[in-house]
Parts: structure tokens; C-alpha cells; sequence
């Protein structure tokens, strides 16, 4: 059993950097020279990979753009938590620096980025398992923050760990949203709320 699993792995591993190659390419080309400009046949170049091998994994090019809106909204979100649970000893620590990193990550973003962002949820919509199991993720990362805080001994247990998850991962996609749909929205102050929000909220003895 354990010699018929290995390549199976290996194929996994294989059509993930070939995804993310795609990806990849297909970004660089969208900041270059737009979405609308930029054709499947200019990616598979830039990705050095074959139609055939794009299709397998996008169906068009709609759903490359989706699967990058997706990719800007939760594809950093995994790493980012392991780090600040690596890096910062309180659970106020990880909060903070969590917004500190969403901020710094808003103030590298741009127009591309806004479109993207937008057209990711509407590739999905009729696609439950997939919302399911990005919700479930997300929830989960979160969950796992609070729990170690829960170790830590400065974590509000007036709630469980879902709900304040949910509310951390809810209001960071609902100003996610807001910014990529509105050019005006002013995400960076709503942010600094959602520190305070979220360290009164989740932390104990906030000032």
C-alpha cells in the first residue's frame, strides 16, 4: 500500500507547481498588460507549458481568474498563521502582526489585484464544496490560533474558538470585499478598527 501511495503523492506535488507555474505566469502578464489582453496561448508561453496541459487544469481562461481571486484571498492565509505562531509568543502578539502583515500586503496591491479579488467568490458560487471547504480552512487557521492561546492562558473563553474565529475570518473578507469593489473604501483605517475589535474581543486584560 505504502509503495502505490508515493507516486500518487508525487503526481499531487506535480500538479500543484504546475498550477501555481500557471498562476504565476498568468499574473505577470495580467500587471504587464491587463486581463483583457492578455490571451491563454501568452500564458502557456510565459508558464512553458502546453494548451493541453493549461486546460487540465483551467477549463478557460474565466476560471484561471477565479482561481486566482481565490489565490489572493486565502492561498497566503495558511502560511501566514504558521508564521506568527512560530514568531510571536502572545496571542496579541500574532494578532497584531496579522494585521501589520494584512496591511502591508493591501499597500502592494493594485488595480489587477482589485479585479481579481472580485471575480474569485463569482467563479464559485454554484460551487458549494469548494466555498465549503475554503470556509472550513480559513475557520480552521484561525481556530487553531485561538486554541494555542487557549494554552497561553490569555485567551476571552466567554466564546468558543468558531465563533471567534468566524468573526476574525467575516470581517476580514467583508473589508477585503469593500476595498477590491470600492477605489474609495478606506481599508486601512477599517483595519486599525478591526485590531482593536478583534484584541478586545478575543484577548484578555485589553486596555
Amino acid at each position: 500500500m505504502d509503495i502505490a501511495e508515493a507516486p500518487l503523492g508525487r503526481r499531487e506535488k506535480r500538479k500543484q507547481e504546475i498550477r501555481s507555474r500557471i498562476e504565476d505566469a498568468a499574473y505577470i502578464l495580467f500587471q504587464r498588460q491587463g486581463i483583457e489582453e492578455t490571451s491563454i496561448e501568452q500564458i502557456c508561453v510565459e508558464a512553458d507549458v502546453a494548451r493541453r496541459t493549461f486546460y487540465g487544469h483551467y477549463p478557460n481562461k474565466h476560471a484561471l481568474l477565479g482561481g486566482l481571486g481565490i489565490s489572493r484571498l486565502y492561498s497566503q492565509m495558511g502560511p501566514m498563521l504558521q508564521e506568527l505562531m512560530a514568531n510571536q509568543p502572545t496571542t496579541r502578539d500574532r494578532l497584531e502582526a496579522m494585521i501589520d502583515y494584512i496591511e502591508s500586503n493591501f499597500a502592494g496591491m493594485n488595480e489587477i489585484d482589485r479585479q481579481l479579488i472580485v471575480i474569485g467568490p463569482s467563479v464559485i458560487a454554484q460551487d458549494r464544496e469548494t466555498q465549503a471547504e475554503l470556509g472550513n480552512t480559513a475557520i480552521e487557521g484561525f481556530v487553531g490560533l485561538i486554541n494555542a492561546g487557549r494554552k497561553l492562558g490569555d485567551i476571552n473563553t466567554d466564546f468558543s474558538p468558531e465563533i471567534l474565529a468566524s468573526v476574525v475570518v467575516g470581517t476580514l473578507n467583508i473589508l477585503t470585499i469593500s476595498w477590491a469593489l470600492d477605489k474609495g473604501f478606506p481599508v486601512f483605517a477599517k483595519l486599525e478598527e478591526a485590531r482593536g475589535v478583534f484584541e478586545r474581543l478575543i484577548c484578555k486584560d485589553s486596555p
